[in-house]
Parts: C-alpha cells; structure tokens; sequence
C-alpha cells in the first residue's frame, strides 16, 4: 500500500503542477491575447494549416490513453468505473482530433508555436489522466451509481453535446463563397459570446466530478483559466466589430460571465 501511495505522488506532483500552469496561461492570456486565428499577426512566425493543427495538437490525448490501455498491466481498468471514466476522456479526443479537424471549413493557419505547445499540453494531460485512471484510481464498484458520479456523467455528456453543436453552427455562419465574420445565431449563442467554450467548460467540469480526483480537477481548471480569457476576448472583439451584436448575451457562462 505504502508502495503504491509513493508511485502515485508523481502524478500528484503533475496535477499541482498544471494547476500552476493552468493559473499562468490565464495570467498570459488576459495581458497578452490569444495568437489564434483571427487575433495572429504576420509576426507569430510559421503557420501550420488548420486542419493539420488540430489533427497534430489533439492527438496525443488519443494516443496516449490508447496506449496505456495496451500495456501489459492497466491494473485499474479492470474496474468498471475507470473504464467509463477513460472512455469519456478518449471519447472527447476521438471526435477532436480524427473527426473535428476534417469539419474545418478554411479555417485560419495556427502559429507553429502554438500547435506545439498544444501539442505538447495533450502528452502531458494524456499521459497524467490516463496513467492515473489506467494503474491508480482506485474506486468502489458501486461508484457509477454515486451522485457524485451521475451528475458529473450528466454534465459531462451535455456539455459535449453542446460543444459539438455549438461548432457545428460556427462552421456554417457563412455559406459557400462568402467571406467575412458573422454573429453567431441559435443553440447557447443566443445567450452567450462563446458558447462552443461553455460547453468544454462544463464537459470537463463533469469529467472532474465524476472522477472525484485532483487529475480531473487540474484539467477541469486548466479548461477554465484557458478558455475564459480567450471568451472575453471574443466577446469585446464582436462588440467593436458589429454594432447591432446583442449586448444582453453574456461573454462564457449564462447569467455569470
């Protein structure tokens, strides 16, 4: 037992440590912006097509996973509760990176740095929930019955839901052969900026609750610290660039943000 704590504290050790980086991004992106998409500029260096970007970046937090499953030895996957909770980590970056990116209509080049601190993010929150859930997590087998459990699973679930379809409606804003930027309309885009965010937010809100652990937790806050600032700055950029944009929507979450 004593041994298995000690193997464990690493992984602790990693959880604090993406909180840390979680509290820095934001502290980064609220001073200095995002380098993505519509904010790049000719100085963010190489491009990398988008389609690519998002295939490369995401794909780690697929593979990896994958490959603690095959090893020799997931002692914890042999528990039901690890395996669905896996299963929703794995599901979300299945639709990520081999089915999201071939949906990209043009779609803006991504900053090479960028991908690649993407990508290397992905490794390291790959390899820090699957590692736990595949040889640590220890749960009891009525756990997928726990409240805890249910509603985490539920918000998990919806937010996916609504984190697909909230792209789903910015990938057809324009029609074919048109240009240019439109205001978002219909699903949560009626009552918020950054719909497509408040859906991740709440999916990986799920995920943390569900699992019930520290690694679910630091991924849950990374999501937020990351995706709040980049909300505001959609959020301030549509009401400068449209005059008529509705300015009772909120910038990430209804009647909050």
């Amino acid at each position: 037992m004593a041994m298995a704590l000690a193997q464990e504290r690493p992984l602790d050790a990693l959880a604090y440590l993406e909180c840390l980086l979680a509290l820095l991004g934001f502290a980064r992106l609220s001073i200095a912006g995002s380098p993505y998409g519509r904010y790049s500029s000719p100085s963010s260096g190489p491009r990398v097509p988008a389609r690519a970007a998002w295939a490369v970046q995401e794909l780690p937090s697929l593979a990896v996973p994958l490959y603690e499953c095959a090893r020799a030895s997931p002692e914890r996957l042999r528990s039901a509760p690890n395996r669905v909770l896996l299963a929703m980590f794995v599901a979300h970056y299945l639709h990520r990176s081999l089915i999201f990116p071939f949906l990209i209509r043009g779609g803006k080049p991504t900053p090479l740095y960028s991908c690649v601190a993407a990508f290397f993010f992905c490794t390291y929150n790959g390899y820090l929930q699957s590692r736990y859930l595949s040889q640590y997590a220890v749960y009891a087998d009525d756990w997928v019955t726990d409240p805890r459990f249910v509603i985490g699973f539920v918000l998990w679930l919806i937010g996916m839901l609504i984190n697909i379809h909230s792209d789903h409606i910015l990938r057809n804003l324009r029609k074919p052969g048109e240009t240019g930027y439109k205001i978002p309309r219909g699903g949560l885009f009626e009552y918020v900026t950054a719909a497509n965010y408040f859906g991740e937010i709440v999916e990986w809100c799920g995920y943390a609750l569900a699992s019930w652990s520290l690694q679910g937790g630091a991924f849950a806050l990374f999501t937020f610290c990351i995706l709040l600032p980049m909300a505001q700055m959609h959020h301030q950029w549509y009401l400068k660039k449209f005059e008529d944009y509705p300015k009772f929507r909120k910038i990430l979450i209804p009647f909050l943000f």
